[in-house]
Parts: C-alpha cells; sequence; structure tokens
C-alpha cells in the first residue's frame, strides 16, 4: 500500500484562534445587529482627503515609497511632534513609515526582544502584543489592571488605575522591554503625567526599552491632555512610540502608521520593517504628508468624538448598565453586574442576537480571561445608530 508521508506541524501560536472582533463582527453581520463591537469608524473620510490619494495616483505615484516612507511624510511626521510635543526627531533617521501600527508594533518589538526576555504588560491589553511577545521568544509578564468600585459589589467600568508598586515589584533583571498604551483600548483609560514619570522612576537606571501604543493620542476628553512618551527625557530617549492614520483620520483599511523613535533604535527597527512589509502604499503617503499641513484635521478630534461619547452614555443614563464616561479613544466599557450574572462572552454573543447590538466581552483581553462583567462598545459610529443602540440596550 502506498502511504504519503505528512510532515506534523507545530504551531507557534497553539494558543491562538480567530479574533473575539471577527467573531463578533462575523455574528453582528449573520444577525443584522448593529456593530459596536470592532473598533471602526461608521463613517467615511474627509472627501479632501479622497482627492488629495486620487492626485498622487493619477499623476503616476504608484511604485515602491523608499522602505523609511516617503520623505514628505516622515517630514510632516516630525514637524507634527515638534509642534504637537515640543520634541524633535529626525525625519531621515527617526521617523518610519510602517504598514499600519500592529506591524510597528510587532518591528519594536521583535528589535528588542529575544528568548528569555520578560515583557511588562498591562491587561486588559490589545491582542496583538502578547503574540508578538512570544514569537520572538519573550515571556508577558502581566500586570492586571481591574475596575474600580462603585460600592461593595458593583464593578464600576473605567477605571483601571496602575499600581505602580506591583510594576516595581514584576520588574527583574530578565525584564527587557514594558509595553504602554494610552489612551488605553480597551478601558479608555488615559495615563496622567504621574504614571509617566513613575515609568521613568523605574526605568532610568535599568536596562530597559519602552514601546508606547499611541495611537488614539488626539482622541481625548473632558480637557485631558495627552501626555506621550516622548515629552519625558528619560524615556524618550528608550521608546518606539506608535501611532496611526487610521484612527486620526478614519481610514483604518488603508493600513497606514509610524513609527518615532532615537537613531540608534531606529535602526535596529528598520531592519525588521524592511522584511515585513518593506514599504507602504505610495499615493496614500503623498497624501498624507499634504494632509498634515493643516492641524486642524486632528485637533478637532476631542470634541467630535466626545460629542459621540456623550451621545451614547445619554442614551444608556436609564439603564442598568453602570459606567464611567471613557477618558479617551472611541471605547466606552460599561459594567452589567446589576442585570445579570452571566459570562461576559455569554451575554455579548446574547445581546448581538436578542438586541441586535454587538460588543466585545472585556474578559478577552486578560490572559486568564478575567471576567468582571465588563462589555466594550465602539462609538464611532454615525448618530443614529448610537441611539438606537443605546435605546435596545436600555430596554435591558
Amino acid at each position: 500500500m502506498n502511504t504519503t508521508f505528512r510532515p506534523s506541524l507545530q504551531s507557534k501560536l497553539p494558543a491562538v484562534g480567530t479574533t473575539i472582533f471577527t467573531v463578533m463582527s462575523k455574528l453582528a453581520a449573520e444577525t443584522g445587529a448593529i456593530n459596536l463591537s470592532q473598533g471602526f469608524p461608521g463613517f467615511d473620510c474627509s472627501p479632501e482627503l479622497v482627492s488629495l490619494v486620487e492626485r498622487y495616483l493619477r499623476k503616476g505615484f504608484n511604485q515602491y515609497a523608499p522602505m523609511t516612507g516617503v520623505p514628505a511624510l516622515r517630514e510632516a511626521l516630525a514637524q507634527k511632534a515638534l509642534e504637537q510635543y515640543a520634541v524633535a526627531y529626525d525625519p531621515d533617521s527617526e521617523v518610519t513609515v510602517t504598514s499600519g501600527a500592529t506591524e510597528a508594533l510587532f518591528a519594536a518589538i521583535t528589535a528588542v526582544v529575544r528568548p528569555g526576555d520578560e515583557v511588562i504588560v498591562f491587561e486588559p491589553a490589545y491582542d496583538s502584543y502578547v503574540p508578538a511577545i512570544e514569537l520572538n521568544g519573550g515571556i508577558p509578564v502581566f500586570v492586571t489592571l481591574t475596575p474600580s468600585e462603585v460600592d461593595s459589589s458593583i464593578a464600576n467600568a473605567s477605571d483601571y488605575t496602575i499600581d505602580w508598586q506591583e510594576v516595581s515589584h514584576k520588574i527583574t533583571d530578565k525584564t527587557r522591554l514594558i509595553l504602554v498604551n494610552t489612551p488605553h483600548n480597551p478601558t479608555g483609560r488615559v495615563w496622567t503625567a504621574d504614571d509617566i514619570q513613575q515609568l521613568a522612576d523605574l526605568v532610568h537606571d535599568r536596562d530597559i526599552w519602552v514601546v508606547s501604543d499611541e495611537v488614539y493620542e488626539h482622541i481625548l476628553f473632558d480637557g485631558r491632555v495627552h501626555h506621550s512618551l516622548m515629552t519625558h527625557p528619560t524615556l524618550q530617549e528608550r521608546t518606539f512610540v506608535v501611532g496611526s492614520f487610521g484612527k486620526t483620520f478614519h481610514i483604518t483599511g488603508w493600513k497606514v502608521g509610524y513609527c518615532l523613535a532615537p537613531k540608534a533604535l531606529t535602526t535596529e527597527f528598520r531592519k525588521i520593517h524592511q522584511y515585513l512589509t518593506f514599504s507602504t502604499v505610495t499615493p496614500i503617503q503623498y497624501a498624507l504628508a499634504d494632509y498634515l499641513q493643516n492641524p486642524g484635521h486632528y485637533r478637532q478630534l476631542p470634541d467630535f468624538y466626545q460629542r459621540k461619547r456623550d451621545l451614547f452614555l445619554d442614551g444608556l443614563r436609564q439603564s442598568r448598565f453602570r459606567f464611567n464616561p471613557a477618558e479617551g479613544s472611541f471605547f466606552q466599557t460599561v459594567s452589567y453586574a446589576d442585570i445579570t450574572d452571566e459570562p461576559d462572552y455569554e451575554l455579548a454573543v446574547r445581546l448581538t442576537k436578542e438586541i441586535g447590538v454587538a460588543s466585545i466581552p472585556v474578559s478577552v483581553f486578560y490572559k486568564q480571561k478575567n471576567d468582571y462583567r465588563v462589555l466594550r462598545f465602539c462609538f464611532a459610529k454615525d448618530d443614529a445608530i448610537l441611539r438606537e443602540a443605546a435605546e435596545r440596550l436600555s430596554h435591558l
């Protein structure tokens, strides 16, 4: 009998399956539910930006861009950092354009993490962090952030403050990297100036690098200020700051991000980047460089998104959900502890099927699937959709 030898395949990520975002978006599509699960805007980008892309397409800017990004865009990003944060980056040696922020995060982690290195991760955490660490042989070490208490039994969904003493205890001689995300996905929490100083105090005399995911840098509420890690001298010299045009200009499908880092870090970052995607779509880079010349395009975001946050929350105020308004990002977490004891995953599925509103169970952002009876909703949607979703949720 003829037999065919089949090589065995050992997964490098055996615990990873289909992401919760794909699962919930698919379920929302199948059931016709309002999709407040996956984090993408439900409205189009500026017609001016589309016209700029078309202009460069028609002018023939359709071949490979430089691996580091087109000079005009790198210069615009350096100028933005200088104007916004008073920090100078060299556009030639310290600014890199990437194919989305997730690629930038992977390249930064890969540049500094070696097998056996420990990486501090604040959880709940965006789902690309841990796989990137593990693919590089790193060991994630979790600092678990939890909701505060409204009373002795009800979880408040929007606190998640950092216990810096715990962070200090988690740092060892093997710690090589700390991952930061502010404004934070999924909780909507924004780091304070004290958080920045606490981190600086912990790493200033240690051989530790930092990756700072700041893709929601312009989406802050109630007068809050974004404290980018680049603004602290101790942190700036050891940090990869990652940003995204997708979140800022409502163009998540274009997949354009960037990384700002000191020259030595950027050199190692680019060694990885050039073998991941090499370069990013050319005409869009030129269009974004032009579009960045008007800072008003991103400075209006706090008011724009705060109005949507408030609209959504106003619709929930008569419901049995508990919440504190998100401090930043376009996500709102809510506690349903007054409503049911169901696991958050089961409730998210049930709400999608029964009342037609899809959300994300926050337990999926924890390594051990900690369930604090909290759901995450994306409010980057049209006003009518937010009103309808809030009305449906209020009937629970």
